[in-house]
């Protein structure tokens, strides 16, 4: 009866007749696939803000196998909204050059200030990342790490929404050479190692230093040398680089966070080329 009322509507029908169940099999196992193939990895970045985005990117085009997860649906972190939800970003001279990099189109403001679209931004940085060869996973959280022979060897990996609903299920584990604390100011991965390894901080007090309030000037001139190895295959980049070294925030001026994705992506490039 509605085939033949949609005919009669002058709808035109599809010559293929959709199967649900075919639906759902493409679904599960196209995905188990990919998760199957990224258990083991040269790179894994927790956050996917723009230095996580970035780090990624950089990374996979130097053909190393990252894989990024993000507990949230969308990727962006705070760049998505701009400043307090006006969603135009900031970035200075240096930071303009990755958007170039990016074909973001970018405005200038006024000497030295450039603005633009966040949407576009956070947009492009996902697309250059996952066609770099970067596997990008949403709704997966990192809730520990691995730890073998006082070295950070991967992450400890769940589905969010089991995360937020508190349930006592069990993850699962994925190896990784390198990790990337990229989870901005909460520092969720780096809190874990503080609290469960028995590993010392390359901070001044060898522990989280704490992120301290807004100053745009400073936070930019240091996030790059904040961007470190924080303990054996840990890094921090980003946001949580300055959190971890006790610096400052710098709010929606995103050239610093960059340039801090890549200059992790290009450390640890160097590393895995030498072979450690």
């Amino acid at each position: 009866m509605w085939r033949r009322n949609l005919e009669e509507l002058g709808v035109d029908m599809p010559s293929q007749q959709l199967d649900e169940v075919i639906i759902s099999k493409a679904i599960i196992e196209t995905y188990t696939k990919k998760l199957v193939d990224n258990l083991r990895l040269d790179v894994a970045i927790a956050g996917g803000g723009p230095a996580g985005l970035f780090a990624a990117y950089k990374l996979a085009q130097k053909g190393h196998k990252v894989a990024l997860f993000e507990r949230k649906l969308s990727f962006g972190g705070g760049m998505w909204g701009g400043g307090i939800g006006f969603n135009i970003i900031v970035v200075q001279e240096s930071g303009k050059a990755i958007l170039d990099e990016l074909e973001i189109r970018t405005e200038q403001y006024a000497p030295g200030y450039y603005t633009a679209n966040a949407v576009e931004s956070v947009g492009a940085l996902i697309v250059s990342a996952t066609r770099a060869g970067a596997t990008l996973y949403n709704l997966m959280s990192v809730e520990d790490v691995m730890i073998k022979d006082g070295k950070i060897c991967g992450v400890v990996i769940n589905n969010s929404a089991i995360e937020t609903a508190g349930l006592h299920v069990d993850p699962i584990s994925i190896a990784a050479k390198f990790v990337i604390e990229a989870t901005g100011h909460p520092l969720e991965v780096l809190k874990k190692v503080q609290a469960k390894c028995d590993v010392r901080l390359e901070t001044p007090s060898g522990k989280i230093e704490g992120e301290r309030s807004m100053n745009a000037e400073l936070a930019e001139k240091v996030i790059e040398d904040n961007t470190i190895e924080i303990a054996p295959g840990l890094y921090v980049a980003g946001m949580a680089a300055n959190a971890a070294m006790g610096s400052f925030r710098m709010g929606p001026i995103f050239g610093g966070m960059l340039l801090s994705g890549k200059k992790v992506a290009e450390d640890i490039d160097a590393r895995l080329r030498k072979g450690a």
